[in-house]
Formats: structure tokens, C-alpha cells, sequence
């Protein structure tokens, strides 16, 4: 098994149900994309280069899917989280009905037109 398929299937839940149902819309949403397990954590690399993270907080109980070139989407920016960041931005979901299908890929193909 893959380190970054391995690090969403040890995770307790809700942040194994979370992370698996983001990896289904992400994975389906993008014909090039490539998982791979970077920084100790579950990294997507869209053109060869990296484009968006998942990574389960337990401390502070959500799963963030973290945009590399988030600083530059201008949609949905009231569901971004930017914690003073200029370059990246996050969506962070606590539960699984807090993910809006939706808004992720719109998102997200927002942030892929920058690549």
C-alpha cells in the first residue's frame, strides 16, 4: 500500500470518512492528477507539480484540503481559509456533511487554472 493511501485508511474517523470521500472527488474531478504521500502527509500533483494537500488536524478536529495556489481563487472566497497565508488557502471540513461537493471542485478547478 501507498504511504498516503496508508496515512487516510489509519486515520480515526470522521477523518477517515472525510479523507476518503475527498480523494473520490478529487480523483474524479482530475484526469492528471497523482497522489503522493509529501511533508507526512497525503499530497495531489496536478502537471507534475504540487497543487492541493489533505491533511486530518486532530487537535483542532477538521480535515483541511490545502491549495497551493489558493491566494489566487477568486470564487467562494467566504468558504477559504487563509490564516494570514498570502499563497495558499484552505477548505476545512469537521464532518462529512460539511463537504459541498459543489464548492470543492469548483474550487479546485479554479486553482487548476493557474497550472
Amino acid at each position: 500500500m501507498k504511504p498516503a493511501e496508508n496515512y487516510i485508511l489509519q486515520q480515526p474517523e470522521p477523518y477517515k470518512t472525510i479523507l476518503l470521500q475527498l480523494q473520490v472527488l478529487i480523483e474524479n474531478t482530475f484526469q492528471e492528477i497523482e497522489l503522493k504521500y509529501k511533508y507526512r502527509i497525503p499530497f495531489y500533483y496536478y502537471k507534475g507539480k504540487p497543487f492541493c494537500y489533505l491533511n486530518a488536524s486532530h487537535k483542532r478536529q477538521f480535515v483541511d484540503v490545502g491549495i497551493v495556489k489558493g491566494g489566487e481563487i477568486q470564487i467562494h472566497k467566504e468558504c477559504l481559509v487563509t490564516e494570514k497565508r498570502k499563497k495558499m488557502a484552505s477548505l476545512r471540513y469537521k464532518t462529512i456533511e460539511d463537504i459541498k461537493a459543489e464548492i470543492l471542485i469548483e474550487v479546485l478547478k479554479n486553482a487548476a487554472s493557474f497550472y
